[in-house]
């Protein structure tokens, strides 16, 4: 009265109904066939970062933080650090202080004419 088992463990067949589904809908698991499933969006475009990390319901930013006043960030992230630190944006102030430093923060003043200089 003891059972025999197949030779091998995938050979066991599954019953009738549920060979049925895993046909029409892929198997339950977290891939292809899942993939049709998903239609709810639970993150939003954040108004700082530009990434769709917003929470809806929370509202706060996955990314940056938003609306906290400071960004976002951890020292166990230091190539997320990296990608968003001073230098890889447009530096539209910043990028002309070493100029301006050099030459004394001077304002207001016109530069000394060359051809005038020249012609004499």
């Amino acid at each position: 009265a003891r059972r025999r088992l197949p030779s091998h463990p995938f050979s066991w067949s599954l019953d009738a109904k549920s060979s049925a589904q895993n046909s029409t809908m892929g198997k339950a698991g977290k891939g292809t066939g899942s993939f049709g499933k998903r239609r709810n969006k639970s993150h939003s475009s954040c108004p700082r970062c530009g990434r769709r990390s917003l929470h809806l319901q929370k509202g706060v930013c996955s990314a940056c933080g938003y609306p906290a006043a400071r960004t976002r960030r951890y020292n166990w992230g230091y190539k997320a650090i990296r990608r968003k630190t001073t230098g890889t944006g447009r530096m539209r102030y910043m990028r002309h202080l070493p100029r301006r430093f050099k030459n004394g923060f001077r304002e207001g003043t016109q530069a000394v004419s060359k051809k005038a200089s020249g012609s004499d």
